[in-house]
């Protein structure tokens, strides 16, 4: 009884053809399952776009139009349509919910399904199904209106109840195969319109959204790389001034007076920033001359020494990004470089690129390496695509170096 296995397992064991190498077949019929009721449950909760407003009164005279032109129709154009009055007052009774297939979608379906359901009912008692106006092809706003605007339990719901009176339509009214073919087509297109329109719509809004992340971000930088450096230079006047104030007084007069040049420079750099903000200028008006007041404008602490090469060539916006960030490195280093008695701004032109290096001899403590000020010039060097890094010094201190292209990349 058992031979038949034994030699099963010898031939696997020889690896021979037909048993150690034949391919084993896994079912994958609940992996596509589970995925297409993971894709149902995504759908059912899909959202509905923001950007849907209430009725106009263009669109309330379109409505008002298209009713007059179904009268027409049935009184004067299509005298033997089978049941016209019956069409028409169906008709009548849906039309006037196109006011609201932004808002509400799902009750525009629900009454059109309702209305058309009646009618076809009543025609059948007599045994010919009632015939569609032709005015009632503005019905394609249905599932256009499902798509674009519904929310994913309306859209299913609605398209199940228009899909439904539609194929029952054109199931049992007297029409040929093309014409059939046809107005699937038709409704199809309808509704591919609307997610395409949808798409389109919620593509816009990221975009924009994106814009405006990028307007905060750059707003932030800007602020703290300004305003931030010379409110580090007050509190530093101020806490001098504080302590020598009852042996110094003449040393207390030379705080108040750095305080009152800062406040100056603060309340210009702000000024510069809303001038940029509003003329989307990226460059202030001297940037290699302001990396020169760096030294100027040190105050207390340690002593700032500024190097500038004599071939350096900037377009305006990497001349401002590397404003930008000699000066945050300097306010950095005048904040946390405890014992520092010099930082030294270095700048040198190497072949297409330039080099920033800013440096200190602050005692070899423990600095974070984060923080708004370092991840700010991160990003302004990678926006240019260049690259930025900050540690520790040798043999003491702390030192930033950036790598910045001479010309826009771009």
């Amino acid at each position: 009884m058992h031979e038949p296995e034994r030699t099963a397992s010898t031939s696997a064991r020889r690896g021979d053809a037909g048993s150690a190498i034949r391919p084993i077949r896994i079912p994958v019929t609940g992996h596509y399952r589970s995925r297409v009721r993971t894709v149902l449950r995504q759908l059912w909760h899909l959202p509905a776009p923001d950007d849907a407003r209430p009725a106009t009164r263009w669109d309330v005279a379109a409505v008002a139009v298209i009713a007059v032109l179904a009268v027409l129709e049935a009184a004067v154009w299509q005298p033997d349509l089978a049941w016209r009055w019956l069409s028409l007052g169906a008709f009548l009774v849906w039309l006037p919910t196109l006011l609201v297939r932004r808002t509400r979608p799902l009750l525009m379906a629900g009454v059109f399904a309702v209305a058309a359901t009646a009618s076809s009912a009543v025609g059948w008692v007599d045994g010919t199904p009632p015939e569609d106006l032709g005015t009632a092809v503005v019905g394609l706003l249905i599932p256009y209106s499902l798509t674009r605007w519904a929310g994913g339990r309306d859209l299913v719901v609605g398209l199940g109840l228009f899909l439904l009176v539609a194929v029952t339509s054109l199931v049992t009214q007297p029409l040929a195969p093309a014409d059939r073919i046809g107005g699937s087509a038709v409704v199809v297109a309808a509704m591919a319109t609307g997610v395409a329109v949808r798409a389109r719509s919620l593509l816009r809004g990221r975009q924009l959204e994106d814009v405006r992340r990028d307007e905060r971000e750059r707003l932030a930088r800007d602020l703290h790389d300004t305003v931030a450096h010379h409110l580090t230079a007050i509190a530093i006047s101020a806490q001098a001034g504080l302590a020598v104030a009852d042996s110094q007084p003449d040393a207390t007069k030379e705080a108040l007076r750095r305080i009152d040049a800062e406040a100056t420079r603060t309340l210009a750099e702000t000024r510069r920033v809303v001038r940029m903000l509003r003329t989307a200028v990226d460059a202030p008006d001297g940037p290699l001359d302001d990396m020169a007041g760096l030294a100027a404008g040190a105050g207390p602490g340690p002593v700032v020494e500024v190097s500038l090469d004599d071939r350096l060539d900037l377009s305006p916006t990497v001349a401002a990004a590397l404003h930008r960030i000699a000066q945050e490195a300097v306010a950095n280093a005048r904040r946390h470089a405890a014992e520092a008695t010099e930082v030294r701004v270095e700048v040198t032109a190497r072949g297409d690129d330039l080099e920033l290096t800013v440096t200190d001899d602050g005692a070899p403590v423990a600095r974070r390496a984060s923080g708004f000020g370092i991840l700010g010039m991160t990003e302004r060097a990678a926006l240019l695509g260049g690259t930025l890094e900050a540690g520790p010094a040798e043999p003491r201190g702390w030192r930033v170096r950036a790598v910045l292209p001479r010309k826009d990349v771009g």
